[in-house]
């Protein structure tokens, strides 16, 4: 059987783009700039603006049928599958791993018209002890290893250690690091040891690629989370990231939507594409529609594929295989019938 979500997932989300599998575009890295503290002071945001446009987005942008089987389907690319807790084990990052060689079962691919496509996460995100561990396990996978770093939730470790932990899981092998920020720098709008703070961490990651978390439920206003956005990709962040997932408020669509904004303005200004990565809080595949759509409207098509695009996630990729296995069998299965990990 040979569905037409096929065909949907090769013209997802428009005509002429390409299928779900991982798709690298190569953009150059972006560098950085000299601080601009006029730029990042001068920021500002329309509360109800924003809230009013994420009010209105389920409602303006639905897919249905083969349609969001597809969408799914590329989902399923951007996601940094994802464990980080403190009962982690070995044996469990090797099972995850060989979940993001296989995210989605054979036969739902094979039902979907997809068997013979190569579909993958796009990442596996891990602590720096297991590294080493999820380097093996992927090997000649072509899926690269995220790591978190810099004293990964609170970010409260001094930071000549913080520097040591990039370089360590750098020397393990991961090609990603997802540092956190130093959130006190925000709060006292201290933005040039914000900026001093990235430049180290980039310059310390050397050719693997740095994902900034903000914490974005620590730093209390929508104002802060703009400037903090831009600071960071001054320095040199090569995404910038909602959350460590560990916060009391995490990924939400209107901290997505003034992020993108500032990724579109730092594109005006710079020229250079900076990616996004939500992440924490994003469970359902009725969740992940809602950002790509964002993305989309926001961004661009380009922002869909996983050199731009990352969904920090774990329990996500459970309810997309059993949406898509609802899709061709019509009928829904239990959860612990599509294991992460």
């Amino acid at each position: 059987m040979r569905s037409a979500a096929s065909e949907n997932v090769r013209t997802l989300p428009a005509a002429g783009s390409t299928a779900a599998e991982p798709q690298t575009n190569h953009w150059p890295r972006n560098p950085g700039m000299d601080l601009d503290l006029s730029w990042a002071l001068d920021t500002r945001v329309n509360l109800s603006a924003g809230e009013r446009r994420v009010a209105t987005l389920p409602g303006r942008r639905t897919v249905k049928k083969d349609a969001q089987a597809a969408w799914l389907l590329k989902a399923v690319t951007c996601i940094d599958l994802t464990t980080l807790n403190g009962d982690d084990t070995t044996e469990r990052v090797k099972r995850l791993c060989a979940k993001a060689m296989s995210p989605v079962r054979q036969d739902i691919l094979d039902a979907l018209g997809m068997g013979d496509r190569r579909i993958t996460t796009g990442a596996v995100c891990v602590y720096h002890r297991f590294v080493a561990a999820a380097v093996e396990a992927l090997q000649h996978s072509g899926i690269p290893v995220a790591a978190v770093s810099t004293g990964f939730p609170a970010g409260l470790t001094p930071h000549h250690l913080k520097v040591k932990e990039i370089e360590a899981s750098v020397a393990d092998g991961a090609k990603e690091i997802d540092i956190v920020i130093t959130r006190e720098h925000v709060l006292t709008g201290n933005w040039q040891a914000l900026y001093e703070e990235m430049k180290d961490y980039r310059a310390a990651c050397g050719s693997a690629h740095v994902k900034a978390i903000l914490a974005t439920g620590d730093l209390k206003t929508l104002r802060n989370v703009a400037r903090a956005s831009l600071v960071c990709m001054m320095a040199g962040a090569d995404f910038i990231k909602t959350s460590t997932g560990k916060e009391g408020v995490n990924a939400t669509l209107l901290v997505t939507l003034v992020m993108l904004r500032m990724i579109r303005a730092y594109e005006e200004r710079t020229g250079f594409k900076v990616g996004y990565k939500p992440a924490g809080g994003i469970s359902t595949a009725k969740d992940v529609l809602n950002y790509q759509f964002l993305m989309k409207d926001e961004l661009g098509r380009e922002w869909l594929e996983p050199d731009l695009f990352r969904i920090g996630a774990s329990s996500l990729l459970a309810d997309i295989e059993r949406q898509l296995e609802h899709h061709v069998t019509g009928a829904y299965s239990a959860f612990n019938r599509h294991p992460i990990g």
